[in-house]
């Protein structure tokens, strides 16, 4: 078997935690690859030699036989991570190096245990929609794809006007500071953060959400997801905010954007003793009461 590491950078109190996986990693006689600015950072930085079989630099070099991909770092890591890997159906891994870490949600203190349970087939691989931006093309690269959502933001402290197209069927004219259109996985994400519903990882839908609409009466609505999302943007500055998970780029005022879901989709590796509702209760706190 051969295997990819992919991340950034770590804290020191992270260090003695990637040294048990690197030399699980060799216990195992497995063969692996590293991302070339990553091991730059462990060396140079960190101290770390992880001594790798080869070094890879972007999703051209990725073996498409690679069995896993590690994803170090946290939920930012395993975005990155989506556009390495692409419609490869390599299975990504996501070690929490961090903070919350809800799609990277190995701890680091599980480290052992996930290795035992990755090399046994101990595991489960979730499938993830993702959305896919038809229009205009080449914002960012080659890869116009989001595993969480897109978002429009305005661009100074006037709000902006989305109008949105289902199919071509008008839904509603948005007045708000913006407007994200979300995957299940980015359910947890940015679209929380603005009163967005949660969705299971394998609903086949995308959540609209306004971002501070100034309509009270406006709401996040989810919509399945073999709609094509069609939004053409007014305002009063020349240009307004689009952002694509965690890249960024400024577009110009009466630009007309389509989404629609992907025809591939990512695999996510879940352990057998985690589920996303566990997940929920653990790293949102969701449903702690005191009485419970």
């Amino acid at each position: 078997m051969q295997i990819a590491v992919y991340g950034r950078k770590f804290g020191k109190q992270f260090l003695p935690f990637a040294e048990k996986l690197f030399d699980r990693i060799r216990e195992n006689k497995i063969s692996f690859g590293i991302y070339q600015p990553f091991y730059k950072f462990m060396v140079n930085e960190a101290g770390l030699d992880p001594r790798p079989d080869n070094l890879f630099s972007s999703h051209k070099d990725l073996d498409k036989k690679t069995g896993f991909v590690f994803s170090i770092g946290g939920d930012g890591t395993i975005l990155e991570t989506s556009s390495l890997v692409r419609d490869s159906g390599i299975p990504v891994v996501g070690i929490n190096s961090g903070k919350l870490g809800f799609l990277a949600n190995i701890a680091r203190e599980d480290i052992d245990m996930a290795i035992d349970d990755l090399f046994a087939g101990n595991y489960t691989i979730e499938k993830r929609s993702l959305l896919q931006m038809d229009s205009p093309p080449g914002i960012f690269g080659d890869f116009n794809f989001a595993l969480n959502e897109f978002t429009i933001q305005k661009k100074n402290s006037a709000m902006i006007t989305t109008h949105v197209w289902l199919n071509n069927n008008f839904l509603s004219a948005y007045w708000a500071d913006g407007l994200i259109v979300s995957t299940p996985t980015g359910s947890t994400a940015y679209s929380l953060s603005v009163g967005g519903p949660l969705l299971s990882p394998d609903m086949q839908g995308f959540i609209i959400s306004p971002i501070a609409p100034h309509n009270l009466t406006v709401r996040p609505i989810v919509i399945p997801d073999n709609n094509i999302i069609k939004l053409k943007i007014k305002c009063r500055s020349n240009e307004f905010l689009l952002s694509k998970d965690h890249q960024s780029a400024l577009l110009p005022a009466d630009s007309e954007i389509i989404l629609k879901k992907s025809e591939f989709e990512i695999s996510l590796i879940r352990l057998n003793n985690q589920d996303f509702y566990k997940t929920l209760r653990n790293k949102l706190m969701w449903g702690a009461d005191k009485r419970n």
